[in-house]
């Protein structure tokens, strides 16, 4: 069988490749950023941990013998960040995964995980954390380090289908954003992994995964000596609305690109 040709010049991408991302939720693109892109978001990462913006946080407990961190919403501070998202093709890549005729800037996310950090990331959807509606959305996963299988994240295929998840604390698994209740609850898909249509690569500086805002994730931690840095991008598509929240979500950071 013949292999249907890239979709264009700055999106290296087929057309199996996008319907591969709304049946699973979740791709992964090679080779999508050259080694300067890379050396521009390691730059960029680097500034931000030595002067956190107002939204870092520690994302790991104080007896982690390593250390998980994040920072939001920083591409206007942080020239690296800001040129990475405006004229890398990962906007196209997310266009061409949304489909319609815009995409915007929702906002950057910055994620280190230092060595031995035993802290997972829970098993969540991205979505229900934040104040907008809508289901053409795209989230971008960048590292500037190798991430071993055992360290990369994890997706369950299909899983942007299915509904929003009640969103609780990573620490403490509060139910700070709806009532508690009012969602269904991530099931526990640890519990028996073989059950699950798991999906997650191996990754090299320089590749990059995408998937839906509702698709649900995880990573494990971070073992031996190896350092786990990663940057995201947050998209938005042409049916993606502000919904006010009484709670305060990542304060957005809009920007709009037209197709």
């Amino acid at each position: 069988m013949a292999t249907s040709p890239r979709l264009s010049d700055d999106v290296p991408l087929l057309q199996e490749d996008v319907d591969e991302f709304h049946v699973d939720g979740a791709i992964v693109v090679r080779g999508l950023f050259s080694p300067d892109e890379v050396e521009l978001v390691r730059e960029g990462i680097e500034r931000n941990l030595a002067e956190p913006g107002p939204m870092f946080k520690v994302a790991s407990k104080a007896t982690d013998p390593g250390r998980f961190v994040e920072d939001f919403c920083q591409w206007r501070r942080i020239e690296q960040y800001q040129r990475i998202a405006h004229e890398s093709r990962a906007a196209d890549v997310a266009a061409a995964l949304m489909g319609g005729r815009t995409v915007r800037l929702f906002h950057d996310h910055m994620l280190v995980k230092e060595p031995g950090t035993l802290q997972p990331t829970p098993w969540h959807q991205d979505q229900p954390y934040y104040n907008v509606d809508g289901a053409m959305n795209c989230s971008m996963w960048m590292p500037v380090d190798p991430v071993p299988q055992e360290s990369t994240l994890e997706f369950l295929g299909g899983s942007h289908r299915g509904g929003w998840l009640m969103p609780r604390t990573f620490l403490d698994k509060q139910a700070k954003w709806f009532p508690e209740g009012t969602m269904s609850e991530v099931p526990d898909i640890e519990a028996d992994r073989s059950s699950h249509r798991i999906l997650g690569w191996a990754l090299e500086p320089g590749d990059a995964v995408f998937f839906h805002m509702l698709t649900l994730h995880h990573s494990y931690g971070v073992p031996g000596r190896n350092r786990r840095r990663a940057f995201s991008l947050r998209f938005l598509g042409d049916d993606m609305v502000h919904a006010p929240r009484s709670w305060p979500p990542p304060r957005s950071s809009m920007g709009l690109r037209t197709r």
